[in-house]
């Protein structure tokens, strides 16, 4: 089945490509000039463009002036597509209600001085995807009476005590449709634990059983083979996602145009050490040969292009991605607000770090289960 796809308008239009963690600038101003509109005191054109934004990024934010009567407000709204931060108190009745409700949700602010525990420039980029998502959905026009695509969510599993979390999160994705393809890797699906996942499931779900035995990559391919979906997302049944993870990803694939999506490693959860960790020494909105293998989205034929997952016991996503990469596929990492990875026991995961290793390269250190507030944990 062809791959769905929402184009953006042919220009230089500025995107979230680019958009920086920390801002050392100062908060400016964007102004209505009677004309046009002023961003830090330069002209800004009716749609900004990447090279317009690009000025922009190490400003801390924007705080929007708006004046008393309509004026057009298609600047606003670009500067919002592409992550720019934007603040104002208060907004005129004219304004968009949801673009008013964003803008007062956040207040641009110095860094709070708490170190490992600081969320001052977490919180600037939580508003810089709400904000994206808003532009990006008004530029694009993509409004509620359009039919979503479909996403072939693709999960491996040897733990059924994890499968009812799971495919939860799986049923909880918003703005788009799924079906869920999960391979069962020893486990039996007359398993009590997998008969109680899928019986509080709300998705359609095709079960695949395979012998502990078969290679972990293997196992997926099985399941990926099942797939009637526009696209195929690999989902790790021990993390976590926000409820606009796939909806991200169809967004970032969108405005990049990449063949491939997935998001930065981010967030990390220590379960033996009850601490969360942010590392922010991989960039977000670039272009890559990696993103987190548990975030992989691509078209159903640019998987198979790519001759699916290396039928091995680890490193599959990396070989995937290897694989297309070689083949001409064109890699895009998004944010990765939207996703925490599980650590238990190096022993657990097919890709073995220490624990040690992440508070090594932890940007944010936190003390229990604290993700960003784009992943909505309740």
């Amino acid at each position: 089945m062809p791959a769905q796809s929402i184009s953006l308008p042919p220009s230089l239009l500025a995107t979230p490509a680019g958009f920086l963690r920390s801002a050392a600038g100062e908060t400016a101003e964007l102004s209505w000039t009677g004309e046009g509109w002023l961003a830090a005191g330069s002209p800004l054109g009716d749609r900004p463009d990447a090279e317009e934004v690009a000025r922009l990024r190490p400003l801390r934010g924007l705080v929007v002036r708006w004046p008393a009567s309509e004026v057009p407000a298609d600047a606003v709204t670009g500067l919002a597509a592409a992550g720019v931060p934007l603040h104002a108190a208060v907004s005129p009745d004219w304004v968009d209600p949801e673009l008013a409700r964003l803008l007062a949700a956040w207040a641009p602010e110095e860094d709070d001085g708490s170190g490992l525990r600081s969320v001052t420039a977490l919180r600037r980029e939580e508003h810089s995807v709400r904000l994206r998502r808003h532009g990006l959905r008004d530029r694009m026009g993509t409004g509620r009476a359009e039919t979503p695509p479909t996403v072939s969510v693709v999960m491996s599993s040897m733990r059924p005590h994890l499968l009812g979390a799971a495919l939860g999160q799986i049923a909880g994705q918003r703005r788009v449709r799924v079906e869920v393809l999960l391979g069962l890797h020893g486990v039996p699906a007359a398993h009590e634990e997998v008969r109680r996942a899928l019986r509080g499931c709300a998705l359609p779900v095709t079960v695949v059983e395979a012998a502990k035995e078969t290679p972990f990559g293997e196992v997926l391919n099985l399941a990926a083979s099942r797939a009637e979906g526009d696209y195929l997302a690999k989902w790790d049944d021990d993390d976590w996602y926000g409820p606009e993870h796939l909806a991200d990803l169809l967004l970032a694939r969108a405005y990049s145009g990449a063949d491939i999506v997935g998001t930065a490693a981010e967030f990390f959860h220590l379960e033996p050490l009850n601490a969360t960790v942010r590392r922010t020494d991989y960039a977000s909105e670039v272009w890559s040969e990696h993103v987190a293998g548990g975030t992989i989205l691509l078209p159903a034929d640019t998987f198979g292009d790519a001759g699916g997952f290396p039928p091995l016991p680890r490193g599959v996503d990396a070989g995937l991605l290897k694989a297309a990469h070689a083949a001409g596929a064109r890699i895009y990492r998004t944010h990765g607000l939207g996703y925490v990875l599980r650590r238990s026991v190096g022993a657990e995961h097919t890709w073995r770090l220490s624990l040690a290793h992440f508070l090594r390269v932890a940007s944010n250190q936190w003390r229990g289960f604290r993700p960003s507030l784009i992943l909505e944990a309740r």
